[in-house]
């Protein structure tokens, strides 16, 4: 049993490494996408997806906004993002493949 509990202790140790590493590309690629360097922004983001998938480590809500589903590209709002607001939903369109997601608004 020893044996396991090492296994978990040092499968979230990893985690957790993986979840800083995340952070950190995710914070590199928004200063390069303000910086408009929007290639290099671009490879942050998919190294960190990398990562993600390797550790099994969910990127958090606001960096999966930041990132497009269709083509994984970074997504600065008015250069590489469209977003328009319809009565009943936000309606988010890539300018890069033209994936467009839609997050349903709350009613009142």
């Amino acid at each position: 049993m020893a044996k396991h509990q090492k296994f978990d202790r040092m499968k979230r140790q990893r985690q957790e490494i993986a979840a800083g590493r995340i952070e950190t590309l995710m914070s590199l690629a928004d200063g390069r996408g303000r910086a408009h360097d929007l290639r290099l922004a671009s490879r942050y983001v998919s190294l960190a997806r990398s990562i993600g998938m390797r550790y099994n480590v969910r990127l958090r809500i606001s960096e999966k906004l930041r990132v497009c589903k269709g083509c994984g590209a970074y997504l600065q709002p008015g250069i590489t993002l469209r977003v328009r607001m319809g009565r009943r939903a936000v309606v988010r369109t890539c300018l890069e493949c033209g994936d467009i997601r839609r997050t349903p608004m709350r009613g009142k």
